[in-house]
């Protein structure tokens, strides 16, 4: 398996540096999490205030006392959180296979891992796969990333490592290397791994502090001795040091879980009175959110329409349209015709000012069976959505469906039912 790691070390510094103008930008001593007298914790500083003793997750109070002349600002984890998102959504347009962690209290915030594996005839050369992937969030997430490609999640990380070392610059420019362990086995692995400093292990302080006392210096030092003798000196802990310094790691993806609401605002200017401007705008946002879950291989199973109107209170609630839809889908046209039903059914009293569309509930889009020798329209409507349209256009209870129970049942009434077509479809 290869994988491509990327790291933006620092990312919550990094996204408020690049939220501030240029002729504003962030002093040397900077910690972010809040001010001094909340009650809160750091969730990133910079080098200069690291350097005097300031660590993530410490009390502010206490940031405060070792450096009381930094500049103290306030997170916006929502706002960190959004960002990479959006960064693992551009990603996800290249390989399913990807971890990101979006919570930016977490230490591997800014970190992600891509399986590159067998993606060479659609993107390129691993280099090249590279430079696309970090193209693809360069305007999403400031600076560029440590890059690095290896066999195994460890030998990735190390990669980056190495490569952020290894400086060059191109017209003026500095950047990090894209440093590729090459291809191959454990053996080509730990090959690589063995002349590199074992401070890179994943290990805690004490851990190197006894390795150091033992005079390893080197991976490779350390991947020569006998497992077993590991085992008995260091531990489960020290087995698992040392398969990785053998180039083996046998850690699985964590692939992330698929945004499960999607949103998309429409502002009008001037405010629209008529549907046929509607359907327009709304033809382009169910365009737009069924694109992204279709790139996903994902469906909604519901629907929310929300119209702001004219002239209305400040604190009245906006015009609001829930929708369940037959099956797991990701068909702009069908949720466009099912929507526009309900416009219909229920038309707004008053000029759109504002329209927003959100898909939630997502799950695997349901699949279709074709016929194998007739022949096929390209986006067919399926019964249900039919059904369902038609119960918004008569009313509900009007339209019924008969549901099959079991057909072996002695009495006929238990055999079959009738329910309100337009409702969830079960298998």
């Amino acid at each position: 398996m290869r994988f491509l790691y990327l790291d933006w070390p620092h990312l919550p510094l990094r996204l408020e540096a690049a939220r501030r103008p240029p002729e504003s930008p962030l002093p040397d001593l900077v910690v972010l999490g809040g001010q001094p007298w909340e009650p809160g914790s750091v969730l990133d500083c910079s080098a200069a205030a690291r350097a005097l003793g300031v660590r993530r997750e410490q009390p502010l109070g206490s940031a405060h006392n070792l450096v009381p002349e930094a500049l103290f600002l306030t997170a916006d984890p929502e706002a960190y959180r959004a960002t990479m998102e959006e960064a693992l959504e551009a990603l996800a347009r290249f390989t399913p296979s990807l971890e990101g962690e979006i919570d930016p209290s977490h230490r591997a915030f800014g970190q992600i891992l891509l399986g590159i594996e067998g993606l060479a005839r659609l993107w390129g050369d691993e280099s090249t796969l590279a430079a696309r992937v970090m193209g693809s969030v360069a305007s999403i997430l400031p600076e560029s990333p440590r890059a690095g490609i290896g066999n195994t999640r460890f030998g990735a990380q190390v990669a980056a490592v190495v490569g952020a070392g290894r400086r060059e610059g191109v017209a003026g420019v500095v950047a990090a290397r894209l440093e590729a362990i090459p291809p191959g086995d454990a053996h080509a692995e730990a090959a690589y791994l063995a002349p590199l400093s074992i401070r890179l292990l994943p290990a805690e302080p004490e851990m190197r502090d006894r390795l150091r006392l033992f005079g390893l210096t080197r991976i490779g030092e350390f991947a020569a001795l006998p497992r077993s003798a590991v085992l008995a000196r260091f531990g489960q802990l020290g087995g698992d040091l040392h398969d990785l310094a053998r180039g083996l790691d046998g850690r699985p993806l964590r692939l992330r879980r698929p945004i499960e609401r999607l949103r998309a605002d429409a502002e009008l200017e001037p405010p629209v009175d008529g549907l046929e401007p509607l359907r327009f705008v709304l033809h382009h946002l169910c365009g737009t959110l069924c694109e992204q879950l279709g790139a996903r291989g994902a469906g909604a199973s519901h629907a929310s329409l929300v119209l702001s109107l004219e002239g209305a209170a400040s604190d009245a609630a906006p015009l609001r349209y829930d929708q369940a839809l037959p099956e797991p889908a990701a068909a702009p046209d069908l949720l466009e015709r099912l929507l526009m039903a309900r416009l219909e059914a229920e038309p707004p009293g008053a000029p759109v000012e504002r329209l927003a569309l959100e898909l939630h509930g997502t799950a695997p889009a349901a699949g279709q069976q074709l016929g194998l020798f007739t022949p096929q329209l390209g986006r067919q409507a399926r019964l249900d959505w039919q059904l369902t349209g038609l119960a918004i256009r008569f009313g509900a209870g009007r339209i019924l469906q008969a549901r099959l129970l079991d057909p072996e049942a002695a009495l006929a009434e238990d055999r079959s039912t009738w329910r309100p077509a337009g409702t969830e479809s079960s298998a």
